[in-house]
């Protein structure tokens, strides 16, 4: 049974999901503000955390990067306002791995989250490798531990299933089509600039060489091969 953390101070909508979620075999635990939330995601043990960013007391950006900072790398679903594109991209630097604009539809949620829990599996379309190492790289992918030229790094969830993918394909150009529906669990999105912001992430941990992830303009990305 999948554990699911709800910070949202929207008592209905934790209700109604509560219900819902439950017709597919998962447990919502709920807070209404975000020291309540804080103080669940740090001390409880969940498989997704869906974090509303209008929160009283703290707000969700300053959550999330508390949970970060804490090296709390549960997979974190951000509910935003429509439209509202600054604070998903600034969600997405902080370590958020989705997002999702209300109001949605439970089903479109639904869908997310399956996605977002089926990511921690083995993906039958990748090869079933062990062990990656390629470019600097060693990644250990039963263990979900990576290092960058010996130095280890700390992922979450997404940033680690992206860079398998582009690892697995050893300096192969890896469509964003296909990282977003091997790495994200969905289609992309037109003007959906989760990717771009994962792998500037990525980069930014990497203690050196950061372009060698490099940028296929208007395609994908590959790892170059280490000269």
């Amino acid at each position: 049974m999948a554990h699911i953390l709800l910070i949202d101070d929207d008592v209905d909508l934790g209700s109604m999901l509560t219900e819902f979620l439950a017709k597919d075999g998962m447990q919502l635990t709920t807070a209404e503000d975000g020291e309540q939330g804080l103080k669940i995601a740090t001390e409880g043990k969940f498989d997704l955390i869906l974090l509303d960013i209008m929160l009283p007391k703290i707000d969700g950006l300053q959550l999330l990067k508390k949970l970060r900072e804490r090296q709390i790398q549960t997979s974190v679903l951000m509910l935003t306002a429509r439209g509202d594109d600054v604070d998903r991209v600034v969600g997405l630097e902080l370590g958020a791995d989705d997002y999702l604009a209300k109001p949605f539809y439970p089903r479109e949620l639904l869908a997310r989250i399956k996605a977002l829990l089926r990511r921690s599996r083995a993906n039958n379309t990748l090869p079933a490798d062990e062990k990656l190492v390629f470019s600097g790289f060693k990644m250990d992918t039963v263990a979900a531990e990576v290092s960058c030229d010996e130095a280890p790094l700390e992922l979450t969830p997404t940033e680690f299933d992206i860079l398998r993918c582009l690892l697995a394909h050893h300096g192969q150009l890896v469509t964003k089509e296909s990282l977003s529906n091997l790495a994200l669990g969905r289609a992309l999105g037109p003007f959906d600039r989760s990717l771009d912001v994962h792998i500037s992430n990525i980069r930014k941990k990497l203690p050196s060489r950061p372009e060698r992830i490099q940028t296929v303009r208007g395609r994908g990305y590959r790892v170059e091969e280490r000269g």
